[in-house]
């Protein structure tokens, strides 16, 4: 029963992080299609605080 328990914590965090990874995915494309930071938080559920950061982190990479 234990490792059954295990098994869905470690299920449930994975799904977790894909929809985490794939909302990110979403925003970045929104933003290169020059949607604006407040219309990217709204769509994808991230504070505009989240968007700004990935908006510089994208921004820093690009420089790179």
């Amino acid at each position: 029963m234990q490792e059954s328990v295990t098994y869905q914590a470690i299920l449930a965090e994975g799904l977790a992080e894909g929809r985490a990874q794939e909302v990110r995915r979403v925003a970045m494309n929104l933003l290169k299609e020059g949607i604006s930071v407040e219309i990217v938080a709204k769509v994808t559920g991230l504070t505009v605080e989240q968007v700004e950061q990935l908006a510089s982190e994208e921004a820093s990479n690009v420089g790179e």
